[in-house]
Formats: C-alpha cells, structure tokens, sequence
C-alpha cells in the first residue's frame, strides 16, 4: 500500500505530467490525434434586427460582421472546411413561433469556394428574431462525417429571443452527446445578461467566450478561432460508467469522456498486468451554477472492493474544473507462470451540489484519462521507482550536513587547540 504522503506526491507528479505532455501516450489507443482527418468550422451570425444598430467603428453591427467575414474567407486555411449559418435573416414578422424556426445554413460546411461564400454573406440583411438555441441545434447537424475536430463559432449583439429554449442547456445537451464539438461565442457591443448566456453556452462546450467592440477585434479573434480548428486535437471517446464495478466498461489507455450526475458515481474497468504501471487521473467541469464546496474523489480498488490506491481534490468557492489523479504498480509475479492480468476498477465521485433553480440533468462533465505503461521493478514500493528518490536525496544531504558538521567541529577544536599552545 502507498502511503498518503507519497500518494499525495504521486497525485500532483501525475498530473503535473499530464499537464506538460509528458505522460499521455494515447495517440495509439483512444482519443488519438486525428491529423489526417479534416478541420471542419461552421461560423454562426446573427442577421436580427438589432444588427442595424451603428456603434462599431461609426458603422452598423451588420456590416463590420460582413468585413471580418470577408477577410476571414480570405485567411482561411486550405485544409479546414468552413460553412455559414444564420440566425434571424429571414422572417420580419411578430409572430414567435415563426421567428424562433428563422435559422438556415447559408453556405454548406464544405471546401471553402471564398467567391461565393463572400457572394452569399453580401446578400443579408438585419431581418428578425434572434433564435439562438435552434440554431445551435442546428448547426450541430451541419457537420460532415470525417471531421477531426468540429467548431461553431457563434457571433451575437444579444440575447436569445426564443425562451423557453435556453440556449445554454441545448449546448449542454450538445455537450453530452459527446461528438467533440466546441462552442465559441463572441459578444457585440454585449451587456450583462447577454455576457452571461454567451459565457454559459461557451463553458458548456469547452469553448471561449470573447467580447469584441471594434471590426478588427472581431476579424482577428474569428481568424484565431478558424486557425485553432486546424491544429491537431485529442478528442476525448465517449464512454457510459457504471453504478457498479460489475458492470464498468473495460478501458485501455485512452482519453475519455462521460457524464456524473450530482450525487451519484461512475465507475470504470482497467486491465493491469503484472509489471505495469496504471496511471489515472480525471477532471470534472461545472458547465452550469454550483454552490461553495466541491470535491472530487478517484479510487482504484479490486473487483473484491478493497482499495488500493486513491487520489481526492477539494476546496471552497467557485470553480470551473477540479482534478486528481493517482497510479498503480502492479508488481512482477515471482512465479514462472504467465500470471493473468488483474482488473482494477476505478470509482469517480464528485462533491459538486447544483444551485437552486439549476437544472440536475445532464450530469457534469468529466473526462478520465487512462495510462497503462511498463512498470518499473520492485513496483511494490513507489520509492524504489521515482518518486521516492527525492528521500534517497533526502538522505544523502542528511549525512552529508552530518560528516561536514563532524569535520567542521574538529576542525575547530584543532584550531582552538593549536591556538591555545601558541
């Protein structure tokens, strides 16, 4: 058993090697960079009639969104594919129900012809409503099958007009489908309530949220976005936990994601075979309002129930995403026989509680990443393979200060000795 001390080491080693890059070999199982696939971005402009307004650099809303588009077509990266779609460009009417279907795709997700996607942009006009949740449903379906990562990238002067939809739990629905799509969200000219809606379907997704008050703001941060859809990603494989380690789904090393309602756990399955390391770690995002207090709680155990190891995060306030982690060395049999792998459940709960008026479902996100690698020898102790070798120097500076304080003090003895018979 590792002790606590040296588990809580392991714990922040494993994840500050996360962090950096340095232990997260699962390019060859799930969750691999995908570079040979296809970027695919589906930009996402309001057309409504408050577009009109002028206060952008001495002009309308409308025309700097069409500049920054115009010279956002033309920077486009060759290998990613881009589409358009509109929200309020269609309907004038007063009639609600009507104005909240106004969304269309107006140029598909597609390889990008920039004469016509620019013919097409010139074309609109600040129409309708602003049906934000239905239209994020709806680009949701514009994406083709192949994409190696999908971005919406979701332009609006205000809030959404089309309540009871709120659009921030359709991007938590999106979210939950678990089919790695961000949302990026930027604010014209914004204000608090649209701020706040804009910022929620963002953190919903993993996404960004921006505000932009000037045309070049806007050219540059959707130029930025557009680039970052075409560096390669590691997107998470969706996986369904278990209420029981009888009925977890084995995992092999990977990067995952799933959903944890409050107050409830998930639980998973990893195959480690003798003289292998198992190293774990899982983060939990607040995508919505939580109260004070939170904690999040990994454990590996056996099929039998007993722990082995674990690995807990807490604190107070606000958060976005708490994490932990923890690793297991399963030692080399002594035995000439092949010894069989040995199935370790790992058990995630979380302490978040919902705040009132926020709604329980669909649970929080999590993602859990799984790392199972070579062992070092004598696995049973975790100082003989790493991390205990900051003991080892422990140890030696120990006896070191001590034979230099020995020598030091004869030293000073000769001395004073020599002084006295002079």
């Amino acid at each position: 058993m590792i002790t606590s001390k040296r588990l809580a080491a392991g714990a922040y080693a494993l994840l500050a090697a996360l962090t950096a890059g340095f232990a997260l070999p699962v390019a060859a199982h799930a969750g691999e960079p995908v570079g040979g696939a296809t970027p695919q971005v589906d930009l996402v402009l309001d057309v409504s009639g408050s577009m009109r307004e002028r206060d952008i650099d001495g002009g309308t809303r409308m025309a700097a969104a069409k500049q920054a588009f115009n010279e956002v077509l033309d920077a486009t990266p060759e290998e990613v594919q881009l589409g358009i779609r509109t929200l309020g460009a269609n309907y004038p009417g007063d009639n609600q129900k009507t104005g909240c279907k106004d969304t269309a795709q107006l140029y598909p997700v597609s390889t990008l012809d920039r004469t016509e996607a620019k013919t097409a942009v010139a074309t609109l006009s600040p129409t309708g409503w602003t049906p934000i949740g239905p239209a994020l449903l709806a680009a949701a379906d514009d994406f083709t099958k192949g994409a190696s990562s999908k971005r919406i990238v979701l332009i609006s002067d205000g809030e959404d007009t089309c309540a009871p939809l709120d659009p921030c739990e359709v991007a938590r629905e999106i979210a939950a489908k678990g089919i790695g799509l961000t949302i990026d969200t930027l604010g014209l000219v914004p204000n608090t309530k649209m701020r706040q809606q804009l910022s929620c379907i963002a953190e919903a997704t993993g996404g960004t949220y921006t505000s932009v008050e000037h045309t070049d703001e806007l050219t540059d941060k959707v130029n930025q976005l557009v680039d970052r859809a075409a560096d390669p990603v590691v997107t998470p494989v969706a996986t369904d936990g278990a209420t029981s380690c009888a009925k977890a789904p084995t995992l092999k090393s990977g990067l995952y994601t799933d959903r944890e309602e409050f107050g409830r756990q998930r639980w998973y399955r990893v195959d480690v075979e003798p003289g292998q390391e198992l190293r774990a770690s899982v983060s939990v995002a607040a995508d919505r309002a939580v109260n004070p207090g939170y904690g999040v709680l990994l454990r590996a155990v056996t099929v039998h129930g007993r722990e082995i190891v674990r690995g807990e995060a807490a604190g107070d306030g606000r958060t976005d995403v708490i994490s932990t982690g923890l690793r297991y060395p399963k030692a080399e049999s002594d035995s000439d026989d092949e010894a069989p792998a040995e199935a370790v459940c790992l058990q995630v709960t979380h302490a978040f509680s919902a705040a009132a008026g926020t709604k329980t479902t669909p649970g929080l996100p999590l993602e859990l990443t799984v790392d199972v690698v070579d062992g070092p020898s004598q696995a049973a102790d975790v100082a003989s393979f790493g991390l205990g070798r900051g003991w080892w120097l422990l140890g030696a500076l120990v006896l070191v200060g001590f034979l230099a304080g020995v020598l030091w003090g004869w030293l000073s003895r000769w001395r004073v000795a020599v002084w006295r018979t002079n």
